[in-house]
């Protein structure tokens, strides 16, 4: 795995957890990752893409998905296409449990930080998974 990808709408969330976890002196456990923040456009997707594209690119480019709200409306949703595609090996997607609160509550931000890092840390032990929770 070389590094996360927020969806195209919670860039500002992902970049919220990073903010929280460095005012909490937890930046260091972030950069001994190494792992890149990648964004849709860099990965040469459009914000519009189909679910599908977005799960292929991520599993390509070997990226973990960090979503708030793709569900399974479909064919073509994200849930769909990891049940349909999904092996052992395949990165699991991570979905914030509470958008709202990543914003506006600085305990929460940190405790989702957290939950991101440590399945980032173990991410051989949730390869497969489909779909993990923050926090």
């Amino acid at each position: 795995m070389r590094g996360v990808l927020p969806d195209h709408n919670c860039e500002g969330h992902v970049t919220r957890l990073l903010v929280a976890a460095r005012a909490a002196g937890y930046g260091d456990f972030w950069d001994a990752l190494g792992l890149a923040v990648e964004s849709f456009a860099a990965v040469g997707l459009h914000p519009r893409s189909p679910d599908s594209d977005v799960w292929r690119t991520c599993q390509r480019e070997q990226l973990v998905l960090v979503t708030v709200n793709r569900n399974h409306r479909g064919p073509d949703s994200l849930e769909a296409v990891i049940r349909a595609e999904g092996v052992a090996d395949s990165l699991p997607v991570l979905t914030i449990g509470d958008e709202n609160a990543v914003i506006a509550d600085r305990g929460y931000a940190l405790r989702a930080f957290i939950r991101l890092f440590d399945y980032l840390d173990r991410i051989g032990e949730h390869r497969g998974a489909g779909r993990l929770y923050i926090p």
